[in-house]
């Protein structure tokens, strides 16, 4: 997996640093030199692109992926979970603080 997502990083941040403008910018200087026509220009420049971004789209389910099991290994609690708990938690704070309001002589529920 890690593996997978290095590759995938790579092929994005290459595709990151290749901009369209610099891919634009190389095949002109091919076409003024008569190494290759406009209309191949213009068709490499769009699959370039095209490849960027798909690559970059992979990377990006690839690691949202790695996220989401890293966290599932986690066991961490979900967002509705820990709003659950500071409910109660809130709950409970009032009403300690109403039975010290009280005084101590109160007999509490349960006692």
């Amino acid at each position: 997996m890690l593996e997978k997502i290095g590759k995938g990083l790579l092929a994005g941040l290459g595709a990151m640093l290749l901009t369209k403008e610099k891919i634009e910018e190389a095949f002109r200087k091919l076409v003024k030199e008569d190494k290759l026509s406009n209309e191949d220009a213009r068709r490499l420049t769009d699959e370039l692109v095209k490849t960027g971004e798909r690559q970059w789209k992979e990377l990006d389910e690839a690691f949202t992926e790695f996220l989401r099991k890293s966290l599932d290994k986690m066991d961490l609690g979900s967002r509705k979970e820990v709003e659950e708990l500071k409910a109660r938690l809130e709950n409970l704070e009032k009403r300690l603080a109403r039975l010290e309001q009280a005084g101590p002589g109160v007999t509490r529920p349960g006692t």
